[in-house]
């Protein structure tokens, strides 16, 4: 971090014989820790749900979960094992122990597809891709929101957007509504 640069989350980690206490600062009040958004590429795609499923099948309980051996027993990528454990994780049925860099099996009282419901990007980014409101034209692509087009680069990974919540966060706190929408519809989600 540099003089002006933007707030980051932090993580302060005590260790005790036997123990380790972690306590982790977001950014702000209103701001968590799921990536700022980044896990909404995650959530977003159908194929993840499916991945899950069987991922969550394939846990045991273990106290270090290993993706390449997990991905191996599932057959499938390493990349789509983190997307599903990421869903997983969202549904308290995986953790993330931050000092080991490693997700663990759990197990909380959350029901299952309540991030989902309760995140208004996601909610209305679906809402889009089902009412037709993407126009993919080469290397961009046109979003129909309200009485508003944006339009949404989609030639790379992190995808610029010409609304407001791109220009006041350019991709820090994860995609807009338009750039998952665009995503949802190339991929041929619902």
């Amino acid at each position: 971090m540099t003089a002006g640069s933007p707030p980051l989350a932090s993580a302060w980690e005590v260790t005790l014989p036997g123990m380790r206490l972690t306590l982790m600062l977001s950014p702000q009040v209103s701001r968590g820790f799921s990536g700022e958004g980044a896990v909404l590429e995650a959530l977003a795609a159908d194929e993840v749900r499916a991945d899950a499923d069987l991922i969550s099948v394939l846990l045991a309980w273990e106290p270090r979960i290993d993706v390449a051996d997990l991905a191996a027993r599932a057959g499938l990528t390493t990349h789509r094992v983190r997307s599903a454990l990421t869903r997983l994780g969202t549904a308290g049925r995986v953790g993330y122990d931050a000092a080991e860099a490693a997700y663990f099996h759990r197990e909380l009282p959350y029901r299952v597809g309540q991030a989902e419901l309760h995140n208004p990007r996601l909610r209305d980014a679906r809402a889009l891709a089902r009412a037709g409101a993407v126009t993919v034209d080469g290397e961009t692509a046109s979003v129909r929101s309200g009485d508003k087009v944006y339009l949404v680069d989609h030639r790379s990974a992190v995808m610029g957007c010409t609304c407001p919540w791109w220009a006041g966060h350019r991709g820090g706190r994860g995609p807009c509504k338009h750039a998952l929408a665009v995503r949802m519809t190339t991929r041929g989600d619902d």
